[in-house]
């Protein structure tokens, strides 16, 4: 059987679009989860079962925002097997239209504005074409949503298919700190309580594109890769600029930690024959405020690190190794140019006393507890928690930053240093190898889904195992030890005062993933577009067919 989806998906999906949800706008995502509820809520089986539909607000949440699901119950036999359906709801913003700021959500008029840009050669050909809808979300990834509201609707109508359950959550702020996953973990569980529910398979419709222009593939994932963020608090040596050797510039430790970092492709993870991009620099900055003939004190770095087969510890382990050689090629480097200088002065040359001194988060706080005592580490947890009551708003990284600002108060040593730490939310890999019957059946019903749509879609279909991008797939299960997860906590900073990955949670969920996923170009760009033909039609149709398949 094949669906005739194609219309009412275009249509839900220029709905979803035209209701601005920028992540952490006020009241943005909310409408989009709101519309999303009442859509189902208007559906006659909805109106039979309310108790099956439900619109939910964040936990833990500096923002007032919602997601929104519903789920159906197959009457076909007594099965408590159950897919979920994730997708996300809210964007990035549109400040980047400029002047067209106001077309972002209206993909109607959007593309003749667009032309009025110098957008270049193929933009205006997909233009033309007329297969590409444009706009903020509708490639990332309110399409993919648009869908899975469809098959609701569907499955509705026609429970008798399914022997199981398939449950669809469209969750707010994928974008920044997953909370609209994270409160979804929780209600899943309670759920599996509440009606029995057995996982397994979780199916995501994120975005995909093409690898570069030539490429005419489109793709299905399994997996996810997994993303940490290994951040450097460099504390240097202030100095004026007339005594530029009395001194240690940190951005001359942060400059050579970026070029050991970025795009070092020794640092690219590989696992199925898949290979990462490299660390890549997300920010890179001093404290110093306002301009005077003095050097900065102190700095910070982060970097996005990708992962397909390394643990969190291994991602320290190797990012402390390269603050260890940033620091030492920055000693060789000042005291080898302190050397030319005093040649061209005609005065004595005597080695700088910098010494390399560098920490991971976990064993800076273990050198100030036998310096200070349990009271270092008891004030340090307290500020941190009285931090994030006071300004809850704080980014994340600027979070770790202020609490490990603050340990720096006790330690008697101020002289130049490296702590290295994550500064960010962790998003786990997930390697599907086969290695349980719920993978090998997710495997296979996909593959069969595939098989069945390829010979109506023009381009080629390639599966792949690892989806190459961050997403909420992330929190749907995990492959990394438990112990590795305890171990990335010691080193974050905000570790239960600000952040917490509660692995138990995810286990409790713990299903395969594979992403059936929107297909465009330019994702996060004025110019994002999702090619209608393959996402309207061919992407539901193989979603389809993977649940029916898993729940048969």
């Amino acid at each position: 059987m094949y669906l005739d989806c194609y219309e009412e998906v275009r249509r839900l999906t220029k709905e979803l679009v035209s209701i601005p949800s920028i992540v952490r706008e006020p009241q943005g995502e909310t409408n989009c989860a709101r519309y999303i509820y009442e859509y189902y809520m208007g559906l006659d089986y909805f109106q039979r079962h309310p108790e099956q539909a439900r619109l939910i607000q964040t936990e833990n949440d500096f923002v007032e925002r919602h997601s929104a699901y519903a789920y159906v119950k197959g009457t076909k036999g007594t099965s408590s097997r159950t897919v979920i359906l994730i997708g996300h709801i809210d964007t990035v913003g549109v400040d980047d239209y400029g002047v067209f700021r106001d077309f972002a959500f209206d993909p109607d008029h959007l593309p003749e504005k667009l032309l009025e840009l110098d957008i270049g050669e193929e933009v205006r050909a997909d233009i033309a074409s007329g297969e590409y809808m444009f706009g903020r979300g509708a490639l990332d990834m309110k399409s993919g949503v648009a869908g899975h509201m469809y098959l609701i609707k569907y499955f509705s109508e026609h429970p008798e298919e399914l022997d199981g359950n398939l449950i669809a959550y469209a969750e707010c702020d994928e974008e920044d700190n997953s909370h609209g996953i994270l409160t979804g973990l929780k209600e899943f569980k309670r759920l599996k309580e509440k009606e029995g529910f057995d996982y397994i398979a979780c199916i995501n419709a994120d975005y995909s594109t093409g690898y570069n222009l030539a490429d005419i593939n489109r793709y299905i994932y399994f997996g996810s890769i997994g993303k940490l963020l290994p951040s450097f608090y460099v504390r240097g040596k202030e100095t004026h600029v007339g005594q530029a050797y009395g001194g240690l510039d940190p951005n001359l430790i942060l400059s050579e930690l970026t070029r050991l970092m970025e795009l070092n492709t020794d640092l690219c993870d590989e696992a199925q024959g898949e290979v990462t991009v490299p660390p890549i620099s997300l920010k890179q900055a001093d404290f110093k405020e306002g301009y005077t003939v003095q050097t900065a004190l102190a700095g910070y770095a982060y970097y996005n690190f990708f992962t397909h087969s390394m643990s969190p510890v291994d991602v320290m382990a190797v990012s402390r190794q390269k603050a260890v050689e940033a620091f030492g090629n920055v000693i060789r480097h000042v005291n080898a140019s302190y050397r030319r200088y005093c040649e061209k002065s005609h005065v004595d040359y005597e080695p700088l006393p910098w010494k390399s001194r560098v920490y991971t988060w976990e064993e800076y706080c273990d050198y100030l507890e036998r310096r200070r005592g349990p009271e270092f580490r008891e004030h340090i947890f307290r500020f941190a928690q009285q931090l994030n009551a006071d300004e809850p708003a704080l980014d994340l990284r600027l979070f770790s930053v202020r609490v490990i600002e603050e340990a720096c108060r006790w330690d008697e040593d101020k002289s130049p240093m490296i702590v290295v730490f994550f500064g960010s939310i962790f998003s786990a890999r997930i390697e599907m190898t086969g290695k349980t019957e719920k993978e090998k059946e997710l495997l296979a019903a996909v593959e069969r889904a595939v098989q069945t749509v390829q010979p109506v879609c023009v381009n080629p279909i390639q599966i792949r195992m690892f989806y190459p991008y961050i997403s909420d797939s992330s929190f749907m299960a995990i492959s990394d030890d438990v112990s590795t997860i305890a171990a990335m906590g010691k080193n974050m900073p905000s570790w239960k005062t600000k952040y917490f990955y509660d692995v138990d949670l995810v286990r409790e969920i713990n299903v395969p993933v594979v992403n059936i996923g929107t297909f465009g170009k330019d994702g996060h760009k004025v110019t994002e577009r999702v090619h209608m033909k393959y996402t309207f039609e061919h992407v539901p149709n193989m979603t389809y067919l993977t649940i029916r398949d898993s729940l048969a």
